[in-house]
């Protein structure tokens, strides 16, 4: 085989699963979970996920993150602070910025998501044979290898 048929394979491949991704996306959307009970509009919930992965954040950051004006941002936060999920704090380093992290009930939120969706994985995975859950073990590890390279850069 030679280069040209090997790069026609893989992008063959990256397709396949790329679209296997979406359609087990789509399946898992219909699934029950706390994502659709909830009030919060899509854009406060990006913001609550953005917030878990920090210890806290500028406005101006969350603002540039979203691509939306930081006005925009300072009704999300309004909100977010009034249901208790996040709240404002000054930063030490420059009392003119203030800083937004998650309160304790943001976390237990973002905790309830994630283990929602990590129990009907494991459901799922509970199914499989212990060959296909070794060979998915190997190419999770390989795929979370590429993605803590630091070298990695979108697009």
């Amino acid at each position: 085989m030679d280069v040209t048929d090997q790069g026609d394979e893989r992008e063959e491949l990256i397709d396949r699963i790329s679209q296997t991704q979406r359609h087990l996306a789509r399946l898992l959307a219909r699934q029950h979970s706390p994502l659709f009970t909830s009030t919060l509009t899509m854009r406060q919930l990006h913001v609550i996920m953005l917030l878990a992965c920090t210890d806290s954040t500028s406005g101006q950051d969350l603002a540039h993150r979203l691509g939306v004006s930081l006005g925009t941002v300072t009704g999300l936060i309004d909100r977010l602070v009034r249901l208790g999920l996040a709240d404002r704090h000054e930063d030490p380093r420059d009392r003119r910025v203030r800083r937004i992290a998650l309160t304790d009930a943001g976390r237990k939120l973002v905790e309830e998501l994630n283990d929602a969706g990590l129990a009907h994985y494991r459901a799922i995975m509970q199914r499989l044979d212990t060959e296909t859950l070794r060979a998915l073990d190997h190419v999770t590890a390989k795929i979370r290898e590429v993605v803590e390279d630091p070298g990695l850069s979108p697009g």
